[in-house]
């Protein structure tokens, strides 16, 4: 079967992508990795170092008679981060390299409005573009994570209350000529994973779940696929009318048993002491016989949204992020299980579904 034709902007992030994942690549394996000719990639990579997105700098050749120009991200770019999480707002500035230059969290308010949460931004982007201004930094993008963005509207945020176009119109203002990014925060939380982990467990099309302070997917595939990252709220699948009242304002959504407030309250502690804990507090709180089962029981109710999700869109694999990972394989069982007892044909027929990834992932 012929390949499917690619835009330009698809291959420039399958390069883009694959030098952040490896930190620099020699041209003849970078050509081979996105399926482009040598001198086609030469000349997207010409663009590329026009625009001051790469470099490329002599190292010793990997064989004789090889390559000696690694081709890398350039480490002056800065970038700035925005995220928006249940309790506060985060802002920072880095560079493609990982490494972090400025940060700044600004709380929410205990019962967050459009209005209230627009000024949080309004405060957000101030510091932002004070802290540019004073160091001479250029930002050449911004990037913006939000919560549930996409299910319905840019303007319509069901779970924290945000009017992305305003925040977008204030962006522009404070920001002008700046390009400027949004997507779902599982999509930004499934990039920073495969991309930044070094044992990921994928390459190809797979789910990402991640769990957290809410329960949701991105279907994951190639950066040079068209589709390679959408979101899924999958924690939002309703279960029963009579469970516990879940954030988007249902009851008995998946999220409302299985998310890091709903395991506070089953443990029996204080969410803020569960944040604080971090990955540690799977030894650190003990959890009684009757506990345990009932966590297992809400896992396997997971699993099952999980297999409905699957159903809906098969693929070969799914990563799990977030507390469940940091648990006994008897307890992932679970899960595994709920997955097992939805997916149709069961995992006997779909060998290697489920994968987790032993990664905690806090907001």
């Amino acid at each position: 079967m012929s390949e499917q034709p690619r835009s330009r902007r698809q291959t420039r992030a399958a390069i883009l992508g694959h030098l952040l994942q490896s930190g620099g690549m020699f041209r003849p394996p970078l050509a081979k990795a996105v399926r482009l000719s040598e001198a086609s990639l030469s000349r997207i990579l010409f663009d590329l170092k026009a625009e001051g997105l790469i470099e490329e700098v002599r190292r010793p050749a990997p064989y004789v008679g090889g390559p000696t120009g690694l081709v890398s991200l350039d480490s002056s770019v800065a970038l700035a981060a925005i995220e928006l999480t249940g309790q506060r707002l985060s802002v920072g500035v880095g560079g493609l390299s990982g490494e972090l230059h400025y940060t700044e969290r600004l709380p929410l308010p205990k019962t967050p409005t459009v209005k209230s949460v627009g000024r949080v931004f309004h405060d957000a982007l101030q510091l932002l573009q004070d802290w540019t201004r004073r160091r001479r930094v250029r930002l050449s993008q911004i990037g913006v994570s939000v919560p549930g963005l996409g299910r319905l509207s840019e303007l319509d945020n069901p779970i924290i209350p945000c009017d992305v176009g305003l925040v977008r119109g204030m962006l522009g203002e404070m920001f002008a000529g700046v390009p400027v990014e949004f997507t779902n925060s599982v999509v930004a939380h499934a990039t920073f994973h495969r991309c930044r982990t070094e044992d990921y467990p994928f390459t190809g099309a797979h789910l990402f779940v991640f769990v957290g302070q809410g329960v949701a997917g991105a279907w994951m595939d190639d950066p040079i696929e068209a589709d390679a990252l959408l979101p899924v709220e999958l924690g939002h699948m309703v279960f029963g009318d009579g469970g516990p009242r879940c954030r988007c304002g249902h009851h008995g959504c998946v999220e409302a048993y299985t998310s890091l407030p709903a395991l506070a309250g089953l443990l029996g502690v204080p969410e803020p002491e569960l944040l604080q804990l971090g990955d540690e507090w799977v030894n650190a709180i003990p959890i009684s016989s009757r506990v345990r089962q009932e966590l297992r029981r809400r896992l396997f109710r997971l699993g099952l949204a999980i297999g409905n999700t699957l159903n809906v869109k098969p693929c070969p694999g799914v990563a799990i992020s977030g507390w469940p990972s940091l648990l006994a394989e008897e307890d992932r069982k679970a899960l595994v299980d709920g997955i097992d007892a939805c997916l149709m044909g069961g995992r006997q027929i779909r060998a290697g579904v489920a994968r987790f990834r032993a990664a905690f992932e806090r907001q």
